[in-house]
Order: C-alpha cells, then sequence, then structure tokens
C-alpha cells in the first residue's frame, strides 16, 4: 500500500522553510500531499483533548473527516525555527468556525519531513475589565507573514 509518507521529499533547508511548506500545503486543502512531508514514524499530539494520531494516512484522514463549513483557510502569523524544530502561530477558519493553532514541530531536514507535531488550540476569552486601563485590543493580523 502507498500511504502518503512513501512518497519522496526532498531535504530542506532549514525548519521554516519546511514549516511554511507544511502550512502552504495545508492551506491547498489537498490533505494527502501534507502526508507526502510526514516522516514514516510520524506523530501528532492534541495534549488539550489527550489525543495521539500516529503516522501519515491517519493525519490525513483526520484532516479530510474534521467537519468543516467550507475549504480551510490558514493565516500564518510566524514561523520560528531551530536547528531541528520550528513553532508556528496560525489562525485557521472554514469561514464560520475560526481558531488559532500553535504548533511545535520536530524535522528531520535531510529528508525533508516533519517527524512530530504538537499542536496546541487555545480557546479565546474576554480580557477581564480590571486590566482595561492598562491593556489594548490586539489586532488579529499583527505578525502575519512571519
Amino acid at each position: 500500500m502507498n500511504t502518503p509518507a512513501a512518497s519522496a521529499a526532498a531535504p530542506a533547508a532549514d525548519t521554516t522553510l519546511l514549516v511554511n511548506e507544511f502550512w502552504r500545503r495545508m492551506a491547498s486543502n489537498d490533505f494527502v500531499s501534507v502526508g507526502e512531508l510526514l516522516a514514516e514514524d510520524f506523530v501528532l499530539d492534541w495534549p488539550q483533548s489527550g489525543e495521539r494520531f500516529r503516522g501519515a494516512e491517519r493525519f490525513v484522514r483526520m484532516n479530510q473527516e474534521y467537519p468543516a463549513n467550507g475549504p480551510w483557510r490558514f493565516r500564518v502569523h510566524r514561523v520560528v525555527g531551530g536547528a531541528h524544530d520550528a513553532v508556528s502561530d496560525v489562525v485557521v477558519t472554514d469561514g464560520v468556525q475560526q481558531a488559532r493553532v500553535i504548533s511545535f514541530f520536530d524535522c528531520d531536514l535531510a529528508a525533508g519531513r516533519v517527524r512530530r507535531l504538537v499542536e496546541f488550540w487555545p480557546e479565546p476569552y474576554a480580557a477581564p475589565p480590571n486590566r482595561a486601563h492598562l491593556a489594548e485590543p490586539i489586532d488579529d493580523t499583527e505578525g502575519e507573514g512571519g
């Protein structure tokens, strides 16, 4: 069986390029093409819900089967990378629901693949009134293109 991870991936020059390519492919909504960037032993963890998805095939199916009101759109606010890892801050929407995801990537640059991904999906909440005199609202477009 030819799983998504079985396709060839090119070596990546650095982690930020690999992560930006990951999000570019996610924005295409062609999740099989995203699977091509995942290592054979890829693992995705969602600590908040206690879920672990092993392998590219399960990652692809989870994204294909996730309930959506339309195609997913992704706005990358920031990607910061190190020698083998990177962090991204991305807003995801299907036109009805919107969420922010903070993602931690562990990358194999020689293979051009993501080995592990840990995602946090924080719930927004209203700022408490007792800090109103100290704070200002954050513009949701700040940091785009990073």
